[in-house]
Parts: structure tokens; C-alpha cells; sequence
């Protein structure tokens, strides 16, 4: 009899979950929304009890799909956002909301609320900060939950458990309280490298030193997908599974996007560092492995065991992409609600203008991408977004040219990110793309020609569905460690070279993409 395992995706607005054979191929997959809820700017929060939900409707339905028995799951893994979860000392949701409510008692990744904290702790000299590049990120935990103490009092003192988002998901299925090794050294300080992670001087350096205890967080981190038991029997029933399902530690959402694409690159092979997994969507992540640790300012980490145990990770991105194309056609006259359809019709009237025009089309609009803040690598969540060289045109074809330079701008972003980290040792020539920008041919296009990087897209229908399911085989004993079940589940590739002609073009753009930056920083320093 044919057996299975279950990965799980919880995404910004959605859960996914895949079923996967023992060669991971992905046997069926169902998606159910996540609410969302925006009290005031820069607040954005979520009900665990809601993702919970469409964590298991999703299940099921993905289960109904494949035609395939709860039975025959012998292992479940979770990857989400790196979201906040705060539970009371009963467990029961804890309110993390201006409005009071307890149901909303989840920070999402994106919230910027606690942008002051984040300074407060780049401005101290400690060596965590040798470990997130420099900079400290309101994307991370410590600032947010530095602004809970602050602001929700009550809120702290009933607290009795602070999660991310993924070890959310593995105590909600399993009882487990351990938490991971990816998600405790990417967002809450902890140094897996060393023998004692917690940092408590830097905890105590910016008001936390009560919150391990009172957040009920274990002294060490677990690696990615070890087994920390079964499923329980609440759990079993609410999935659809049983209880001899196995439960491995899971991860960050982007992480296992890059477990699933490069994963299979990690088995000691030397030239990893010459690979880069892009996960791209609402926004981006690159993620760069290697096997000794390299600083880069700008971009988080380095991580030790992050995504694959041995290796260290050094993490970009760009806070807004796939979304920021979003505002940019709901932002202009002539867009709408930038459904996928919308965004087919544009890219395809591009092609059309690309046609008669060239690389040159709308070569004096210039976009800085920086809408909700610089990720990397500037590590300044204050940065604006920068358009240059409007007009008075608001039809169709100019929604097109702004969209063009926009996704450019995109691309631009990512080769700034790129120079960063080969500067300090990488030698990257390979993207491997997943994500929702799969499905953009402009982006997959500018990907290539933008960075002169070789664009390898995964032949896996889900890359990020697909990393999580490795971690599900490891905790199921298919393998005999993480490493070994990316390379035994790993599904191929095709392949993108850059195109030699657009090379002129868009070293220009990228000439004044940098002088951009400059004259926003001389902006931003008068008085």
C-alpha cells in the first residue's frame, strides 16, 4: 500500500497543503483564505484560531482530492510566515490588537508597528546584530514583542506563550513545545552556532529579559524536521489524519521555498554558493547557502542550520514585489483590481509595445521599489518608494510602461542584493525562481537579462509546498536526514539564459537605479 506525506504552507492570506508520494511528486493540493485584519496604518493582524482552520479544511481537501485515506499520512511538517502568535497561560488566544479583541492575536510578518523598537535595537552594540546584518528588521520578532510590552501591558503580563507562526502550527498538532532552529535564529536573536543560543544580555539590553519565560520558550532550538511526536488526537481528528502521523519541526514559508529548489545542491557539493533561491511573490526572499559563514551588511544572517543542518544561510529580500505591481495597477487610472487576468493583459500589451520599441520602451520612467522599506540591502524599513518621469497620459499603454519599469525596478532589486553578496564571497550565477512570479513572464524575463544571472525554474509544481514535504519525509523516517530527502525528492529544472542584447539596456537602468538611491539619501538629509 502506497504512503504519503503532508506539507503545509501558510501563507500571508492562505493555507496550502500538498500530498506528496515518496519521489515528491505532488499528489493534489487544496487552499482555503486566511482574514486579515488592518486596524490602523502599519497594523496588520491575524485569528490563529483562523489559520488553524483553513489549516485543516485545506488538509482535507487536499487529502479528498488525491483520493488518498488519512491512514496512509505517515508524515505532516508545517512552514508558515514569520508571523507572532500569543497565547495566555491557558493557551487560549491572547489579543495582540489595538481593539482590544482576542481573537487577533497574531502580528503578521508585514506589520511595521514597532519600527522605533527595530532602531532602538540596531543602535545597540551586540554581537546579535552581527547575525541579521547589521541592522534590526521590525519584520522580526524582538521589536514587535518589545512593542507589545510597551503598549499592551495587560496583554504581557497574561501572556503565556509567544510563538512564530510555524511553531504555532507543530504545538497546535502535536502538544510539542519545541520550536525551530530556522525560526528562533532568523527572527528572535537566537545563535544556533553557539552552545547557549539565547543571547539574555541583549534580551535584558532592550526589556526582555522576562520574555523566554514568560513566552514559555525552550532554552535550546530543534533542526529542521526532527520528529517531536504524533499527531494528537484533537489534531488527528480536525485534519483528517490519525495519530501514528509523525510531526517534524517546520520552518520559515520562504526557507523551505528554498529547501525545495536548492535543497538538492546542499549535499556536500561544492559550488552551492554559486546557486540562489529567489522565492518571489507578495514579496522576496533570496536565499544563499554556504558552508562557512560570510557577513554581509544589509542582509540577514548569517544563519547556521536555517535550512539545511551544517550549512549557513544569508538572507535578502524586498518587502514588496508581486504587491507592489498590485498597487502600481490600482494606483493608476486606467487599472482596476489587479486580478490575475489584468495582470496577463498588461504583460502581454507590453510584449506588443517591446515590439515596436525595444528595451528602450518608457526608458526615461524610473521606479525605486522601495514602497514599504528596504529589506536589503540597505536595511532601512523608512526607505520611500521613487517615481521619476511622469506625465499626463492615463491611459492603458501608460499603465503598461509604468508596470515595465516597475518590474524592472524589481529585477534591479534583486541585483543589488546580488552584488552585496557575491562582495562578500558568494560567487552566485544561478536563480532559482519560485513562487507566484513563476507565472509572470516579464519577471521571469528580467530575472535573467536584469542580473545576467542563468534563471533555473523548478519542474516541481510547488516548490515551497515541496520543501515542507521533505521536512514531513524526515520526520517520517523515509530518510535518513533532511539532506537526504531533499535530493531524493527533488523534481528537476528548466533553465533561462541571459539574453546578450538587453545587456546595455538595463546596465544603464541599473547605473541610474543606484544614482536613485543616492539622491534619495541627499533628500532625506535636508533639513
Amino acid at each position: 500500500m502506497s504512503k504519503f506525506v503532508v506539507g503545509v504552507d501558510v501563507g500571508t492570506g492562505s493555507a496550502r497543503a500538498g500530498v506528496f508520494s515518496r519521489n515528491g511528486q505532488l499528489m493534489a493540493k487544496k487552499e482555503h483564505p486566511i482574514a486579515i485584519n488592518r486596524p490602523v496604518a502599519n497594523h496588520v493582524e491575524q485569528n490563529s484560531e483562523d489559520i488553524w482552520r483553513a489549516v485543516c479544511l485545506a488538509v482535507q481537501g487536499a487529502l479528498q482530492i488525491a483520493g488518498v485515506k488519512g491512514g496512509d499520512i505517515e508524515g505532516i511538517s508545517f512552514d508558515a510566515t514569520c508571523s507572532l502568535v500569543v497565547r495566555d497561560k491557558s493557551a487560549a488566544p491572547l489579543t495582540v490588537s489595538t481593539t482590544g479583541e482576542n481573537r487577533w492575536d497574531t502580528i503578521v510578518w508585514l506589520d511595521h508597528r514597532a519600527l522605533a523598537e527595530a532602531d532602538e535595537c540596531s543602535a545597540l552594540p551586540h554581537k546579535v546584530l552581527d547575525y541579521v546584518g547589521g541592522t534590526m528588521s521590525p519584520e522580526m520578532e524582538i521589536p514587535k514583542l518589545m512593542w507589545l510590552k510597551r503598549n499592551l501591558p495587560d496583554t504581557w503580563c497574561k501572556a503565556g506563550y509567544f510563538f512564530d507562526l510555524a511553531d504555532y502550527l507543530t504545538w497546535r498538532a502535536s502538544g510539542s513545545n519545541e520550536r525551530s532552529e530556522c525560526t528562533l535564529t532568523c527572527k528572535w536573536t537566537y545563535l544556533a552556532h553557539e552552545d547557549h543560543g539565547w543571547q539574555y544580555d541583549f534580551l535584558e539590553a532592550v526589556g526582555l529579559a522576562d520574555m523566554p519565560d514568560r513566552g514559555n520558550l525552550p532554552p535550546k532550538a530543534s533542526p529542521i524536521g526532527k520528529n517531536i511526536g504524533t499527531l494528537d488526537q484533537a489534531a488527528a481528528d480536525q485534519l483528517g489524519l490519525t495519530t501514528k502521523c509523525q510531526v517534524g519541526v517546520g520552518l520559515i514559508d520562504a526557507h523551505s521555498g528554498a529547501l525545495g529548489v536548492v535543497g538538492g545542491f546542499g549535499d556536500g557539493l561544492s559550488n552551492v554558493e554559486e546557486h540562489l533561491a529567489l522565492i518571489a511573490g507578495t514579496s522576496s526572499c533570496v536565499m544563499a547557502l554556504s558552508q562557512s559563514a560570510k557577513a554581509c551588511n544589509g542582509v540577514w544572517g548569517p544563519y547556521y542550520g536555517a535550512v539545511l543542518p551544517g550549512y549557513w544561510l544569508n538572507e535578502g529580500g524586498q518587502s514588496v514585489t508581486g504587491a507592489l505591481l498590485d498597487h502600481v495597477i490600482r494606483w493608476h487610472p486606467a487599472g482596476g483590481q489587479p486580478t490575475s487576468d489584468l495582470h496577463a493583459r498588461i504583460c502581454e500589451r507590453i510584449m506588443d509595445l517591446r515590439s515596436e520599441e525595444g528595451y528602450a520602451l518608457a526608458s526615461r520612467l524610473h521606479v525605486l521599489p522601495d514602497f514599504h522599506g528596504n529589506r536589503s540591502p540597505l536595511a532601512d524599513p523608512h526607505a520611500l518608494g521613487v517615481i521619476s518621469g511622469l506625465d499626463l497620459d492615463l491611459s492603458f499603454d501608460n499603465l503598461c510602461r509604468l508596470y515595465w519599469r516597475t518590474a524592472i525596478s524589481i529585477a534591479l532589486g534583486v541585483r543589488h542584493i546580488l552584488e552585496a553578496l557575491n562582495a562578500a564571497g558568494f560567487v552566485i550565477e544561478n536563480l532559482h525562481v519560485t513562487g507566484g512570479h513563476t507565472k509572470n513572464p516579464l519577471l521571469m524575463e528580467l530575472y535573467a537579462d536584469a542580473t545576467g544571472c542563468t534563471v533555473i525554474e523548478p519542474a516541481a509544481e510547488d516548490a515551497v509546498l515541496l520543501g515542507t514535504a521533505m521536512v514531513a519525509a524526515t520526520a517520517a523516517g523515509w530518510h535518513a536526514d533532511l539532506a537526504s530527502s531533499a535530493l531524493a525528492m527533488h523534481q528537476g529544472e528548466t533553465s533561462r539564459r541571459p539574453n546578450p542584447k538587453a545587456m546595455d539596456q538595463f546596465d544603464r537602468d541599473y547605473k541610474i537605479f543606484l544614482k536613485m538611491h543616492e539622491q534619495r539619501r541627499i533628500l532625506d538629509q535636508i533639513n
